[in-house]
């Protein structure tokens, strides 16, 4: 076959395909399990695998591996799908709705496996044509710490044969299913949990001169930290300049309008995308909550459970992608994309081996599956699966054969 004429080729395929990725999709989505325990899912995928004629490995014990070998040597190209459901409560009445209570596919994992199986049958359809290997990574656990991705990589997921590229991508509502985006360089930031313990002296809310409150002490905190780093940002951050965000989404402080209680307990977030910054960060946080609540007579644990990484997209890697990209769906389909704040544990991989990690499109023309992810109403148009699983086999089969 031309290589010209691979890309219509291709084209065909997902279309033919299109049927049986929506009744893929609806299995996983009606069947979703949560992070590093995808052990049916983890069985369909390799089932479908095996059918296709694809040996597999464990990788980990819910992580697959797939490989695809090319009719000649040549490079080694990676393609990535996570497999783990949130702990939300879907909102739907479609018929492959969740039928596993407070557990849904919100953030589209489903839709991402989906799209890497039907890219696996067609580039092993493929594969007299190609000139390298295909490495399929099937990935647990991309939303809770370490990341699935941490744990495959200490288990050798980049190795024997080892990627020269990794590629992945992510379902985007804000885009029509058709569209996909871009972004070179910088393009999600790493993410840390803050656990904070506030400790001060329990009493009766009428004798203030008997209690130390941990309420005052917290909300002190939260002012101080909320000014340093979003309001007024002190000179350690001027002079990194790296964008960042530090919230505190929840306080507990199991008091009453009269009873002042012994703790309160604080979460929160810091994001960032400089390393150096970040760690400067930790220590800044933790010295300034510590000072603020030895002042007043109190005490404070600051507990910061590291998370991932930031993610960077390289830009040979994600030039090419583009540009494959703009050939398959045209150039009009292909948007840029803006910076952003949230986190994803594909960024292990791209502090690795270079990588692409780019969105697909999801909403439907009529206005509908427009809902965020992470949301009970969550949901895609189905096209969004043709064009995941055609795009995502034309991205690596171009990368094999020199485009």
């Amino acid at each position: 076959m031309d290589a010209h004429f691979i890309p219509d080729y291709i084209k065909k395929e997902a279309k033919t395909l299109a049927t049986h990725l929506s009744f893929v999709r609806h299995h996983l989505h009606a069947h979703p399990e949560l992070s590093f325990h995808e052990f049916a899912t983890a069985n369909f995928v390799e089932e479908e695998l095996h059918k296709i004629g694809i040996t597999t490995t464990r990788c980990t014990p819910t992580g697959i591996v797939g490989i695809i070998e090319g009719a000649h040597p040549g490079k080694v190209v990676a393609l990535r799908a996570d497999l783990d459901a949130l702990p939300i409560q879907e909102k739907s009445d479609a018929t492959y709705a969740s039928k596993n209570p407070g557990v849904m596919h919100a953030c589209g994992h489903d839709v991402h496996t989906t799209c890497l199986l039907g890219a696996a049958k067609i580039l092993f359809g493929l594969r007299a044509h190609l000139s390298g290997t295909i490495k399929l990574i099937f990935q647990p656990g991309e939303e809770v710490l370490p990341g699935g991705a941490a744990l495959m990589i200490d288990e050798g997921v980049l190795e024997n044969p080892e990627p020269d590229l990794l590629i992945a991508q992510h379902v985007f509502p804000s885009l029509p299913a058709g569209c996909v985006g871009f972004r070179n360089g910088m393009y999600m930031a790493s993410t840390d949990e803050l656990h904070v313990t506030v400790k001060g002296k329990p009493g009766h809310a009428a004798m203030p001169k008997d209690y130390i409150n941990p309420l005052v002490i917290a909300a002190r905190i939260i002012d101080r930290l909320q000014r340093d780093f979003m309001e007024e940002p002190i000179a350690l951050l001027k002079q990194h300049n790296a964008p960042t965000v530090l919230a505190f989404g929840k306080i507990e402080g199991l008091g009453a309008t009269n009873v002042i209680p012994a703790e309160v307990k604080l979460q929160g977030t810091f994001r960032t995308m400089n390393e150096e910054w970040r760690e400067s960060a930790h220590t800044y946080m933790q010295q300034v909550a510590q000072e603020i609540a030895a002042n007043a007579g109190g005490s404070c644990e600051f507990r910061i459970d590291k998370g991932y990484p930031f993610l960077v997209n390289d830009d040979h890697v994600t030039n090419h992608a583009r540009a494959a990209a703009r050939e398959y769906l045209g150039e009009e389909q292909v948007k840029e994309l803006e910076l952003r704040m949230t986190a994803e544990d594909f960024a292990w991989f791209s502090q690795r081996k270079p990588v692409c990690f780019y969105r697909l499109g999801t909403a439907s023309p009529d206005g509908r599956n427009t809902h965020g992810v992470h949301t009970p109403e969550f949901d895609v148009d189905p096209k969004s699966l043709e064009v995941g699983a055609g795009l995502l086999a034309w991205i690596a089969a171009s990368a094999l054969m020199g485009k």
